[in-house]
């Protein structure tokens, strides 16, 4: 494959030869002679352009005349040991000189790695090109299985450190479910103890009706805590591994958010939080009404265990094709590089006052919201609180 002399190539493949001699004929005559399909043969006609091509281009072999005005082939060959990106190229002279002169000598003193006289054995000059090739060929592959295996190992650590984090992952999962499901089995336990104290005093006073209901509330109270963990462990599961079912129909949204803040009122009282709602009647949606209550219970119970027991608001926007659905604290608010980590599993975005759960709350709430062809996203500014927003489709999709 032959190239116009002094004219660089970088963006052609193959291995890179130069050849510099100042009379074309040469040039052409020495560029036949090597040309092969799997190379490219640059040609300089003196050492300033050979000097040129040597820094834009990485050359397998450089073939210099010896003989050349202004610099000749030994001058060019010192430039170019001289010269770190030039250093370890290597060198064949060519001279039309006796080797009474002893150029070959010299040659060799500036780095040459061979000496050729003309008139030049073809198949001389062919064989040793061909040996400079299939070094940089080997060179080049070396380089290519270096760079492979660098990025394997890469990919390994990766995967190492990806499997580190996921074993840390299970480890404070695992200690996380033992402690929240500690707390509510605990207070089970010494209700139970208690009560077993008691009967067996026969103090049935501690058995009357005020007291027998606030002992089944409080035991319901635990049981829902442990049915919620149980419950969340299940849906991750499920999500993992996409068995996660939607059952969707037409839903009186309006409706279904008008029981959900009337069935968690006790619970915003308790918080000292109260909920308002904000939501026309009558707007109808196509959702999984059990799949939607479960996202909107979550976010308000994170909005009133996070709001500063300041009010919650609960409001429904409905467009042609969508519903909205935003869940509106007034608490402390979120961190601009949490609001991407909150969604993740196992992620907690409490205070030191506050933190509670197993973290899979908003990553199920998401996941659950995407399942409807919908979304779930937060906007929040520190200090004024956290917003939201659950878009859920208003019509059946209908497949194309």
């Amino acid at each position: 494959m032959n190239h116009p002399r002094d004219v660089p190539l970088a963006s052609v493949p193959g291995i890179k030869l130069l050849i510099v001699d100042d009379l074309p004929e040469n040039l052409l005559a020495l560029s036949t002679i090597i040309a092969q399909e799997d190379r490219i043969v640059y040609q300089a006609s003196s050492g300033e352009a050979a000097l040129a091509l040597l820094l834009e281009h990485e050359f397998a072999l450089a073939i210099l005349d010896v003989m050349m005005p202004d610099m000749d082939g030994f001058e060019l060959a010192e430039l170019m040991r001289g010269t770190e990106r030039t250093r370890h190229i290597p060198i064949v002279f060519v001279t039309a000189a006796g080797k009474e002169l002893n150029h070959a000598f010299q040659g060799y003193e500036t780095g040459a790695v061979d000496f050729l006289y003309k008139p030049l054995d073809i198949v001389a000059v062919q064989s040793k090109v061909n040996v400079f090739v299939a070094l940089r060929k080997q060179q080049d592959e070396m380089t290519r299985q270096m760079a492979a295996l660098e990025q394997s190992q890469k990919e390994l650590q990766a995967t190492r450190t990806e499997l580190r984090h996921a074993l840390q992952m299970r480890d404070d999962f695992m200690s996380m479910v033992a402690h929240e499901l500690r707390t509510p089995l605990n207070t089970l336990l010494l209700e139970n103890q208690l009560r077993g104290i008691q009967l067996g005093r026969a103090s049935t006073d501690a058995f009357g009706p005020e007291q027998l209901q606030r002992m089944v509330a409080r035991d319901a109270r635990q049981i829902r805590s442990m049915i919620r963990l149980i419950q969340d462990m299940v849906d991750v599961s499920r999500i993992r591994s996409g068995k996660l079912s939607i059952r969707a129909a037409v839903v009186d949204v309006s409706l279904l958010l008008q029981q959900i803040v009337s069935d968690m009122a006790h619970q915003a009282e308790v918080a000292e939080s109260p909920i308002s709602l904000q939501a026309p009647g009558g707007i109808r949606g196509w959702c999984d009404d059990f799949r939607v209550e479960q996202i909107i219970v979550n976010l308000l119970t994170n909005a009133l265990r996070y709001g500063g027991q300041k009010p919650v608001t609960v409001s429904l926007v409905a467009t042609p094709t969508q519903i909205l659905i935003t869940v509106r604290d007034q608490g402390a608010g979120i961190a601009a590089n949490d609001q991407k980590r909150i969604f993740a599993p196992y992620e907690r975005a409490g205070t030191n006052a506050v933190r509670d759960g197993l973290g899979l709350g908003l990553y199920i709430a998401r996941q659950l919201a995407e399942a409807h062809d919908g979304t779930l996203e937060v906007e929040s500014v520190a200090g004024d609180g956290a917003r939201f927003t659950l878009m859920l489709p208003r019509e059946e999709k209908t497949a194309v």
